[in-house]
């Protein structure tokens, strides 16, 4: 018998569920043997029927830790020698169907949409919209995007809209599944084969293409983005996603631990969803808050701008105080992770947040109270107007509004002079663009901004008197510096 969390020897085992399945090593490769009424059925690779503990796997270590539990096992994690994940998959859940007619489903349909659907039948391809978009449409909400999943493979969908004279575009995404086809030039639809997360290290997986839809399911975040919505209005519901979404509960589809190790992400997500679904401020399930605390140090392994896309929705959603101090106070790791000091300090935060939420302030006034909020601490030297002039050259934004932020940061110090000395200056242009850096031979890229960046600061430091041609001759002594500094990246060698 398999025990929760215990180590197992996978040189000989057998998993005893709905059917028998024996699982043997033979030199660092895994294979398995499922017996299909008392006939055995070899399968390396491939899904067979619902209820089956499946397997995808290429190189592992003889030992494995199964994670497994007494009813529902959804994936088992077993640690390769890359330090990925490599998953034993059963398919967990069960199917709940129903119609949806609102008018916001109604309205999705637009020409291009219709032709779509068409081409796919003509194929005897399933196709059906897919996640967020169909959590939207129980709502009512008309989605601002739509995801389709099908069961065609990218070849056989390449091969039809090729056949079908239909535009493909952006094909980056071609290697997890997903195809980009443009209907009529004149609307976009993202498509994704149906798919299983293989290999994953908390950032990126590979994946294995499947027709089976529960499968594609199990792998997705919450429960109320694991759905499918086929053209006739069914939904499909393997993971009570419907009745969640009606009493405001934010689940992670099957364990929250496994959903989590596959995308660390995902914890900002449980976040962010949970401010724009949820009924009331601190209605986190324990167990679940739990497991983003055991594996809040994953963060760190996800960009500072995928960290930022998730944050700043959080910030301007439902509930943004009282989720920060959920973070402080239950997962205090992840706040240190997100950017705070250490120890974390984030009452000016929601001193901000609560002033916002009492006054409501446009964005414009909050973007004010933020910037000075941010600078206000900074030591301005023995020259404040120079501080205060590189500060307006390194602001983004409009003459009019960054003169502003500066002006009100400057009222907050009390200095009246500073005011009227910096308000009559007339900020100039930086003189190089990157036309100048091109015109030289550079090609766009981590060295072609960084010189343009360090020009800037040599500009500024010369009081803004450098003129164009004198920072010109300096570009080829800048970027040769600069690339020696920028590590290069090597290129992975395909095995």
């Amino acid at each position: 018998m398999v025990r929760n969390g215990s180590a197992v020897d996978l040189d000989c085992m057998t998993i005893k569920n709905d059917m028998a399945t024996r699982l043997f090593i033979h030199k660092g490769l895994l294979q398995k043997l499922v017996f299909i009424n008392s006939r055995p059925f070899i399968n390396q690779s491939r899904v067979p029927v619902s209820g089956f503990v499946t397997i995808f796997t290429k190189y592992f270590y003889q030992t494995a830790r199964l994670l497994t539990s007494s009813r529902n096992l959804t994936h088992c994690c077993a640690k390769t020698s890359f330090h990925q994940f490599r998953y034993f998959h059963y398919i967990g859940g069960k199917l709940f169907t129903m119609k949806l007619d609102k008018p916001a489903f109604h309205a999705i349909f637009t020409p291009e949409l219709k032709e779509l659907i068409r081409l796919f039948d003509k194929h005897n391809y399933e196709l059906r919209i897919a996640g967020g978009a169909v959590r939207d449409l129980l709502m009512d909400k008309v989605p601002h995007d739509i995801d389709f999943a099908t069961t065609a493979t990218p070849d056989q969908m390449k091969e039809m809209f090729e056949l079908e004279r239909v535009r493909l575009i952006n094909m980056k995404g071609e290697k997890h599944g997903t195809i980009t086809a443009r209907i009529n030039d004149k609307e976009n639809f993202e498509v994704t084969t149906l798919r299983i997360d293989v290999v994953t290290d908390g950032r990126h997986a590979e994946v294995e293409f499947t027709k089976d839809w529960q499968l594609d399911a199990n792998r997705r975040d919450l429960t109320i983005n694991a759905m499918f919505l086929g053209f006739d209005g069914t939904i499909y519901d393997f993971f009570n996603g419907i009745e969640d979404l009606e009493n405001k509960i934010i689940r992670f589809v099957g364990d929250a631990e496994c959903r989590i190790q596959e995308d660390y992400l995902r914890i900002l997500r449980y976040f962010r969803f949970y401010g724009r679904i949820a009924k009331s401020a601190y209605q986190h399930e324990q167990d679940t808050l739990e497991a983003i605390r055991k594996n809040s140090a994953g963060l760190k392994g996800i960009s500072g701008e995928r960290i930022w896309m998730e944050l700043k929705k959080i910030v301007n959603g439902r509930f943004a105080a009282e989720i920060i101090k959920t973070m402080k106070v239950s997962i205090v790791y992840i706040i240190i992770l997100l950017g705070f000091p250490s120890p974390p300090d984030v009452g000016e935060f929601l001193a901000v947040y609560e002033l916002h939420q009492r006054l409501k302030l446009s964005n414009h006034e909050l973007s004010i109270i933020l910037f000075v909020v941010d600078h206000r601490d900074e030591p301005m030297g023995d020259n404040p107007l120079r501080f205060c002039q590189h500060l307006s050259i390194d602001t983004s934004g409009k003459d009019g509004k960054r003169t502003e932020r500066i002006c009100e940061l400057i009222k907050y110090k009390g200095d009246s002079e500073l005011l009227k000395q910096y308000s009559s200056w007339e900020q100039p242009k930086f003189p190089v663009s990157g036309n100048d850096l091109i015109s030289r031979g550079m090609i766009r890229g981590p060295v072609f901004a960084k010189t343009l960046t360090k020009l800037r600061d040599i500009w500024k430091e010369s009081d803004f008197v450098k003129t164009r041609e004198e920072l010109v001759e300096e570009i080829e002594d800048i970027a040769k510096q600069i690339a020696a500094e920028v590590p290069v990246k090597k290129k992975k060698k395909k095995t």
